[in-house]
């Protein structure tokens, strides 16, 4: 992992902490919430922790950029849309750090490039595993293949359950967050639009 947080605003960056340093603060917040880390059942759960949250927020060690990686010109002629649908992804939300748990559709418009298909579901990955707001993690897979692929056009909606509204504060379960960004032809077109939204729904 890199000894600099890479998502730090440009002048505040700091030193990333070692991995005793986040197994401290675990040990301090099981102090604060009133359990004893001492006890035998929490004995490596600092440890554990630490482990998990390396891999739960893996994606600010990931590059969007890297991970669309090669994009392929022999299509044959096709031109039209490609939607890949009900990509499964699992985030933070970055006020409470408690889990987002959703679904990705993702489409665009190719012109004259296609990526791999895998590529869009590990994009979707890379942004899941970071602190996120559902809007801002919809905008920046749609920019993402926008910037990488220039295609005519590209649309996402992520549909996703936020436990920070099931387990605490208003404590309504099942309620469902529904997101959309549209560039290009998507954004521009209604009837583009539309047929996205009936696409994901068959």
């Amino acid at each position: 992992m890199d000894a600099i947080v890479k998502n730090f605003p440009a002048g505040q960056r700091e030193a990333r902490p070692t991995q005793q340093d986040a197994e401290d603060a675990v040990r301090l917040l099981l102090r604060w919430a009133g359990d004893d880390p001492t006890r035998e059942g929490l004995l490596d759960t600092p440890k554990r922790v630490a482990l998990a949250y390396s891999e739960l927020f893996g994606g600010y060690d990931q590059s969007p950029e890297d991970v669309l990686g090669r994009t392929f010109e022999e299509v044959g002629g096709y031109d039209d849309l490609v939607l890949v649908k009900d990509i499964p992804f699992y985030s933070h939300c970055e006020h409470h750090m408690v889990p987002i748990i959703g679904k990705a559709h993702v489409a665009y418009l190719p012109k004259g490039r296609v990526l791999g298909l895998s590529k869009i579901a590990r994009l979707v990955e890379v942004f899941g595993r970071r602190l996120q707001t559902q809007e801002s993690m919809t905008a920046q897979i749609a920019h993402s293949i926008q910037d990488v692929l220039q295609p005519r056009g590209v649309a996402v909606m992520i549909e996703a359950e936020h436990l920070c509204m099931a387990m605490r504060g208003i404590q309504k379960q099942g309620s469902t967050t529904l997101t959309t960004t549209f560039t290009g032809d998507f954004q521009k077109n209604a009837t583009e639009q539309a047929r996205f939204l009936t696409l994901i729904r068959l």
